[in-house]
């Protein structure tokens, strides 16, 4: 099987295991451990995980603060479209992997408006007195979905071999820090975390399946 084959029967593997995966959540081993005798599922394992990792103001706040970042890099990535636009007058040269990035924003912003709007579960603190969705982590798909995808294609755009090493290992710092913050922060259970890095590595996945076969037709 061709590596380009494995890559998308990969990203639809990671697609059925998220479905499955959602359909325990919402189903399997539910009780009303949230506020509001909200009902949860995995609640053996989600309560056992939020009473070792209560709510945690420290990590709450450094996780929303650099939950901004993420968007920077969007904008960075988005100028550098604009300034091909800009160099080429036509969409036809502009950089496929851009392109494809910036498809992949889109469904990953329609995925985490879905993940707002579809509840599976309900935090287990309430935010402002209010329950909120909480399945899966947005925090931790846009961490994941806009780190990773940076880490597969800034070689292209940062051509310094220092720079580029620093952004990366910055940006891994961020990824994790932003991912493992989010559960220390005890404003998630530990399922929404698991549900938020499968749907990101499934989307992922789909970009790396693109750029990849992009870059097979240019060899």
């Amino acid at each position: 099987m061709s590596k380009r084959r494995k890559l998308f029967l990969t990203t639809f593997i990671l697609f059925i295991i998220f479905i499955v995966y959602t359909i325990l959540v919402k189903y399997y081993d539910v009780a009303t451990i949230g506020p509001k005798n909200s009902a949860v599922g995995f609640s053996g394992i989600n309560s056992l995980v939020h009473h070792a990792l209560p709510y945690n103001e420290f990590w709450y706040k450094l996780t929303k603060y650099l939950g901004i970042i993420p968007f920077l890099y969007c904008a960075f990535y988005g100028l550098q479209g604009i300034m091909q636009i800009i160099r080429y007058k036509s969409l036809k040269k502009i950089d496929k992997r851009l392109i494809y990035l910036g498809i992949f924003y889109v469904v990953m912003l329609i995925v985490y408006v879905l993940c707002d709007k579809i509840v599976i579960n309900y935090r287990p603190i309430l935010e402002d007195g209010v329950l909120e969705s909480s399945f899966p982590s947005s925090h931790t798909l846009l961490a994941i979905c806009v780190c990773a995808t940076s880490l597969l294609i800034s070689k292209y755009y940062i051509k310094n071999e220092n720079v580029l090493k620093i952004f990366n290992i910055l940006t891994y710092i961020l990824m994790i820090v932003l991912v493992v913050g989010r559960l220390l922060s005890g404003v998630h259970w530990l399922t929404d975390i698991i549900g938020g890095i499968i749907i990101s590595a499934f989307l992922v996945y789909l970009y790396y399946s693109f750029i990849y076969t992009y870059k097979k037709t240019r060899d």
